[in-house]
């Protein structure tokens, strides 16, 4: 089966940077859309931002743009979410997503993908 896990969270102060890494078992990775997706205790899943491999387009939540940036490194089979100018409402569990084809999606609906990983604590302190 695929696996998905991620990795890079931790507790920074406002204003700091994380840098969280998405690997997936396998020669390459398993999914064609990939998103991040965070929930905080007490609140509802929430998208953060997606990338398609098909054609390298990124999309992002209104509350990240300008500050996080979605990438893939194919050499190291990783999907990575830049997180810089954090706000402590930026706490959360990040997860990371897959979907094996974009069509047909919303990528902005955690219900449109199929694998998930464990999850990584995210804290930001004021």
């Amino acid at each position: 089966q695929v696996q998905l896990g991620e990795s890079g969270g931790g507790l920074v102060q406002a204003g700091g940077s994380l840098r969280l890494s998405c690997a997936a078992s396998g020669r390459t990775f398993p999914s064609s859309l990939v998103g991040w997706f965070r929930q905080a205790p007490g609140k509802e899943r929430e998208f953060v931002a997606a990338l398609n491999w098909n054609d390298a387009s990124t999309f992002y939540a209104d509350s990240v743009k300008g500050r996080f940036t979605i990438t893939g490194d194919g050499a190291k089979n990783t999907v990575s979410l830049q997180m810089n100018s954090l706000k402590p409402d930026d706490t959360a569990v990040y997860y990371c997503a897959g979907r094996q084809t974009p069509w047909g999606a919303n990528v902005k609906d955690p219900l449109a993908y199929d694998y998930w990983g464990q999850g990584t604590q995210v804290t930001v302190s004021s």
